[in-house]
Order: C-alpha cells, then sequence, then structure tokens
C-alpha cells in the first residue's frame, strides 16, 4: 500500500512545485520591473541625424529643428507660428529681414553678419540659409527679437514662449522615467534621487512628469517627494519693442478729395466748401505706375499750403489701382510688394515726396489684394510705417469691411504699426454685383467694426461712410445699376415721383417700383441713414469718421458728422 501512495505525493508535489513556478513567473512578469529601453529615435520620431523634436512649453509640436554645425535652426514657417512672425524672406534677393518700430534689419542668406541702422553686427554663426523651398533661421537669432528661449538636448529641443507657475516634486529615490504609466512600459531616461521634477499630469499610482533635461515622461506616485507650486523664471534679456502712434486727442474727420488730375486741386476750395467738423483731407494724389516702386503724383505744394490755412491735415492718398485702369494697363502688386528692392524704392519715394511737399500724413489704399499677396503687404505696411514714423507722418490704412477671407489685410498688424486704421463701411452690394442691395446696412457696418476692435485699438478705428448709394435695375434676369449721389437723392426721388420708407432691418428709407418691364429697389443713404451709424459708432468710442467722397453730401449730413464730433 505505501508503495502505491508515496508515488502519489512525489507526482502530486511535483505539480504543486511545477504550478508554484509557473504561477511565480506570470507574476514576475506581470509585477517585475522591465528594464527595455524606448528607442529616442522612434520616440522623438526623429529620422534624420540632424534632425530634433520640438517640445514647445509641454507639448512635442510635428515641426523640427536642425542642428548643422553645432547649431540650432527653425525653418521660417515654424518661426512664424510659434515664436515671432516678423520676420520676412525675400526668396529672389536671398534676404531676411526684420522690421522694428524704427528700422528694418537685414541679412542675406548663409552671411555670419547682419546690418542695422548702427552698422554690419557679427554673430558668429550662419544667421539664415535657404534649403528649397524653405528659410532656416538660427535660434539664436531669433532670440535676439524674440520673447523666448531654447535648449538644445540629444534628440530634442525645449522651447518656452510662456512663463508662470508650475507643480515639482523631488525623487525620494533613483527610478526610472517610463514611456507611459506601468511598470512594463519602456524607459526613456533614469532620474536619480535628489532630481527635481515638474509635474504636468498626476494620476492614481502614476504622473506624467517632465526632467531637467526636457524628458517627458511618466513615474510612480510612491517615487515623488511632497508637491510644491514654483514660480517660472521668464527671460529677462528681452525688452519688447514700442510703437509710437500720432493718434489725435480729439477724434478725426477725414473727406477723401477725389481728384483726376492736377487741374483737380483747383476744385478745394468747392469741395471743403459746405462741410463742418472736417480736419483731414486726403486727396488722391500718388498711384502706382509699375512693379518697380515708381508712382504718378498729381501733388502740389499750394494744395497743401491752401489746406493748412484753412485749418486741415493733408494726407496724400496713395494707391495701387487709379493709374492702371486710367491707363488701361495691368499693373501687378503682388510683383511689385515681393520686390524688397522695388518695395522700398515705393516707401522712400513716397515718404520723401510727403515731406517735401509737407504733407502731414499718408493714406494708403492697396486693394483687390490676392491671399499669396498678404504677406508681402504686411512687410510693406511695416517698412512704411518706420519712415513715417521716422519723419513724423501719419500713417493710415483703407481697408474692406473684415470678414474670414479677407483675413490676410492683417488688422492686428495694422492696429500696431499704423496710426489709423479705416474701415470702408460700405459696398455690402457693390457696382456691377448684380445683387441688388444695401451699399451699407447698419448690420453689415456695426458687425465690421465689432470685429475690428477685437484687433485694433478703438481710438485707432475710423469709419468711413458712403456718400452715396446705387439704383438698382432689375429686368427679367438682367441686372444693372447706377451710382446717385446723396446730395442728388431728393431730386432723382422727385423726377422719378416714388417715395421711400423706413426699413429697421437695414436701417435705411427703401423704395421699389416698376416702370415698364423694370423693377427699380433702391436703399437710401441720407441723414437718416447717417445719424443711425454715427450713433452706432458713438457707442463703440472709435476715432472718428471718414467719408467718401467729398462733393457727395448734403449739408444735413455734415451737421450730423459735426454733432458726432463734438
Amino acid at each position: 500500500m505505501k508503495k502505491k501512495v508515496l508515488p502519489v505525493i512525489v507526482a502530486i508535489l511535483l505539480i504543486l512545485v511545477i504550478g508554484g513556478c509557473a504561477l511565480g513567473k506570470v507574476l514576475l512578469d506581470k509585477y517585475s520591473y522591465s528594464k527595455e529601453e524606448a528607442d529616442w529615435n522612434e520616440f522623438y520620431q526623429v529620422s534624420e541625424n540632424d534632425r530634433s523634436a520640438i517640445i514647445l512649453q509641454n507639448e512635442m509640436v510635428e515641426e523640427q529643428a536642425l542642428i548643422k554645425d553645432g547649431v540650432c535652426y527653425f525653418d521660417l514657417a515654424t518661426v512664424h507660428k510659434y515664436m515671432n512672425e516678423v520676420f520676412y524672406a525675400d526668396m529672389t534677393e536671398n534676404l531676411l529681414l526684420y522690421a522694428t518700430p524704427t528700422e528694418v534689419i537685414r541679412t542675406t542668406f548663409g552671411e555670419t553678419a547682419y546690418t542695422t541702422t548702427e552698422g554690419t553686427q557679427e554673430a558668429g554663426y550662419v544667421i539664415s540659409f535657404a534649403d528649397g523651398d524653405n528659410v532656416y533661421v538660427a535660434a539664436d537669432y531669433v532670440k535676439l527679437f524674440t520673447n523666448y528661449s531654447y535648449e538644445c538636448y540629444d534628440r530634442h529641443v525645449q522651447v518656452n514662449t510662456e512663463w508662470g507657475t508650475r507643480q515639482v516634486a523631488q525623487l525620494k529615490k533613483d527610478t526610472a522615467v517610463r514611456l507611459r504609466g506601468g511598470v512594463k512600459s519602456p524607459i526613456l531616461t533614469q532620474a536619480v534621487k535628489g532630481d527635481t521634477l515638474e509635474i504636468l499630469e498626476q494620476m492614481e499610482t502614476w504622473s506624467k512628469v517632465k526632467t531637467a533635461d526636457a524628458v517627458i515622461g511618466y513615474v510612480e506616485n510612491k517615487r515623488l517627494g511632497e508637491i510644491t507650486e514654483e514660480t517660472e523664471t521668464p527671460v529677462t534679456d528681452y525688452q519688447a519693442p514700442e510703437y509710437t502712434s500720432l493718434t489725435a486727442d480729439s477724434k478725426i474727420c477725414l473727406g477723401w478729395h477725389s481728384i483726376g488730375g492736377v487741374a483737380g486741386n483747383d476744385t478745394l476750395y468747392s469741395m471743403v466748401s459746405g462741410t463742418k467738423g472736417m480736419n483731414v483731407i486726403a486727396p488722391t494724389w500718388f498711384s502706382m505706375t509699375d512693379e518697380n516702386g515708381a508712382f504718378r503724383s498729381f501733388a502740389t505744394a499750394g494744395y497743401v499750403t491752401t489746406a493748412h490755412q484753412m485749418g486741415l491735415q493733408v494726407w496724400g492718398v496713395l494707391d495701387n489701382f487709379n493709374y492702371a485702369n486710367e491707363n488701361g494697363i495691368s499693373i501687378s502688386t503682388l510683383n511689385m510688394l515681393s520686390s524688397t528692392t522695388a518695395r522700398q524704392n515705393l516707401v522712400k519715394n513716397v515718404t520723401d515726396t510727403a515731406v517735401g511737399l509737407g504733407l502731414d500724413g499718408i493714406n494708403v489704399d492697396f486693394e483687390q489684394l490676392s491671399s499669396d499677396c498678404g504677406p508681402h503687404y504686411v512687410e510693406f505696411l511695416r517698412e512704411l510705417s518706420i519712415e513715417c514714423r521716422n519723419k513724423g507722418l501719419v500713417l493710415s490704412i483703407d481697408n474692406y469691411v473684415p470678414f474670414n477671407f479677407n483675413d490676410y489685410y492683417r488688422l492686428d498688424i495694422q492696429g500696431e504699426v499704423a496710426d489709423y486704421v479705416i474701415i470702408m463701411g460700405y459696398d455690402e452690394h457693390w457696382h456691377g454685383s448684380k445683387d441688388p442691395g444695401s451699399v451699407a446696412s447698419i448690420s453689415y457696418v456695426s458687425d465690421g467694426l465689432d470685429r475690428t476692435l477685437q484687433e485694433v485699438p478703438a481710438n485707432k478705428v475710423v469709419n468711413a461712410l458712403p456718400f452715396y448709394t446705387i439704383l438698382w435695375k432689375t429686368e427679367g434676369t438682367d441686372v444693372t445699376d447706377e451710382y446717385i449721389t446723396m446730395r442728388n437723392e431728393a431730386d432723382f426721388m422727385s423726377k422719378a415721383g416714388v417715395s421711400a420708407e423706413w426699413d429697421e432691418v437695414t436701417c435705411q428709407n427703401y423704395a421699389e417700383w416698376t416702370s415698364g418691364s423694370v423693377n427699380y429697389q433702391i436703399w437710401l443713404e441720407d441723414a437718416e441713414s447717417i445719424a443711425v451709424k454715427l450713433n452706432m459708432m458713438t457707442t463703440k468710442n472709435i476715432g472718428g469718421v471718414a467719408v467718401w467722397r467729398l462733393g457727395y453730401g448734403t449739408q444735413a449730413a455734415w451737421e450730423l458728422i459735426n454733432a458726432y464730433l463734438q
């Protein structure tokens, strides 16, 4: 009997031993700490040895830095997106420009020096270079003009653009910083007792942390000491540029004086006669004539002298369309503005001309720009603002009512560099659009100003009123139109034998009638509609009013404007 039982007992013991070993292995596999090391190239998504991931604050972004000859570079799109959008590259002339409030600093691709008004400055490294369609800028050069910090590590670059407070804790013992929370997760790096870790996110048993060398991973909570809060140290060697302005203490009232030739200057007295409260006159004198920065001028010094004697400032208008329209030629604003030589020729010539004439300011009216022209237009405004600021000229810029589709005109930047941002509060429905409607309904104007005020200081915002309307004629499917000036509206309505009624939606007097097979519609701009717009402008406390154009208005409208200015 004993001989039969003994083998059974041995077998059971063997089964228990084997089972225990198996269970122990399972438990060991489950609860022991993995020693597997993570692949940093895979973790940082770096496939080339000269590339480094960018950690912006506490997040890895999709863009990467380039390390070349021991120097850290960012491509210009990355600089614009995260650090500083003022840098401007001219790919044809191989230039990198930076416009401050008072000067344009330049360097040529591949060079180690840059030029300021004080002369040539040596950087000690290649500042920028082009690689195909990309321009790379040295991180240290970006730092000369930018409130940010960076630190390069083995596979990544830590970038900070803002500072506040952070939670930190010291390690109570040596530990591995892992790719994910869990003992089986691969190891990113080792941290030692006493290291200070930034706590990014705390969970039940693990915390997401960042080490002193900007490795972001996970450690067990039991390894962490007391969590405290500390204030981050911001950059101390950066001073923000100061953009000074020539905005007036009181509201401005600008009237555009449409001048089609030198002889048009003789209409100054008649155009000013009957106005009330106007303190700025803007003659349409200067117009782009080619793509090299030249412009034609109808200006005379005598006009400026006479206007000054009338108590008016004179802001000469520079446009990109009148000369081309008058002569039936095509001039590419994009080609002109994207050439640094041509652009700076225009800036210098128009500001020198303005000073020579004794002008008080320049009014820029560049219209129908394409979106790809946007960055070059912005650089033009920056460079023009520098010359205007240095020469004591007021810079005002005309704009369409802002929408998402024309945001490349960059009202936010205009609000920084210009003295006045003028919103042309009309053309809601425009000549030739074949879409009958109001030229400037109250919601169109008010909403446009609200969007502008999100980008531009209120004292710099000027709303331009239309002293005209459009008569719409619809015959079948054919829609035509014609302009009618405010001063001629009453006579027109009388001759047509119709009267208008107030429309609460547009806050305009509206009339519609049929003659023969033609249906007529008109939304009047008159004293009543102007009063509503001025009241709305008063509530928004903007910097003033403009009118398109002199000679179109009525005495009643000017009386209302004068009251608004008070």
